[in-house]
């Protein structure tokens, strides 16, 4: 190897800079991901272990009942009173029954109400403060208001959920339902007994009829009952089995009467007397 050769490769060295090996990570992009990575991992880590520590509680609704809902009410008007002491979720309220309503069309009023409802509040929590505060209280503090001279009348139902409230309307309107079916069959079978007598009934007499034009006797069936005695025959029956006349038992009514009188007149007078004594003291 010739002098000048050695000379170039130290020169070479000599401009080289050194690199550490911390430098190299810097320069490395690969390397630098893992490290983010891993100090990811271990925020994730941190925000876990918080989360175990400190549970989020869950808001479990609670469901209210009304039992005096105004005439001129309705579900908007629960809601705007209700919505102030917390968040609502769904209402639902009990119309009338079809047969007032008819009674209510009848009389010439159009006017359509409600019986009861019920109210889902999104915390249970809230619920019950609601039932327990408002109970018996006016419902509006105005007194142009239409509901300021009627109460609340609240209740809080315990582990009730709305899943109950549809099961009960579902059940309510299957027996309804069949209620009408049976009613329905009932009528039916009792119309096709009056037609069917009719149609028998007629048959008879075209019978008879002919019978009479032909000249032969009609027996005509008669209903052959006992009827049961009245009371004044009873006790007639009791007078002649006892061997008194008419007047006697007249005259014996008429001294039951006078002492029936006489015992009434008595006991006015002891009612006098009593009660004057106790005036007294």
């Amino acid at each position: 190897m010739s002098l000048p050769e050695m000379n170039e490769n130290e020169t070479d060295q000599e401009t080289k800079p050194m690199v550490t090996d911390e430098e190299k990570d810097d320069f490395n992009p690969k390397l630098q991901d893992d490290g983010e990575e891993d100090a990811d991992q271990e925020m994730n880590c941190e925000d876990e272990a918080d989360g175990l520590e400190k549970p989020k509680k869950k808001c479990v609704p609670g469901i209210l009942y009304l039992g005096h809902i105004p005439p001129r009410m309705r579900p908007k008007h629960v809601r705007n009173m209700m919505s102030v002491y917390g968040e609502i979720g769904r209402i639902f309220l009990q119309p009338e029954d079809h047969c007032i309503k008819r009674k209510k069309k009848k009389a010439g009023s159009k006017s359509s109400s409600f019986t009861e409802g019920w109210v889902e509040f999104r915390d249970k929590r809230m619920a019950k403060r609601v039932a327990a505060s408002l109970h018996n209280t006016p419902m509006a503090n105005r007194k142009r208001s239409p509901f300021s001279s009627d109460l609340w009348c609240l209740k809080y139902l315990h582990r009730f959920q709305w899943c109950h409230l549809s099961e009960r309307l579902a059940y309510e309107q299957t027996v309804f339902h069949q209620r009408m079916r049976t009613e329905i069959s009932q009528a039916k079978k009792e119309t096709n007994f009056y037609l069917a007598s009719v149609e028998k009934s007629q048959n008879l007499q075209k019978l008879k009829k002919k019978k009479e034009k032909k000249g032969e006797v009609v027996e005509e069936k008669s209903w052959n009952f006992k009827q049961r005695p009245t009371e004044m025959e009873i006790q007639m029956k009791r007078i002649k089995d006892k061997g008194m006349s008419v007047k006697d038992h007249k005259k014996a009514q008429v001294k039951s009467k006078a002492i029936q009188e006489k015992s009434q007149s008595n006991v006015s007078l002891l009612a006098k007397i009593f009660n004057s004594g106790r005036a007294q003291d």
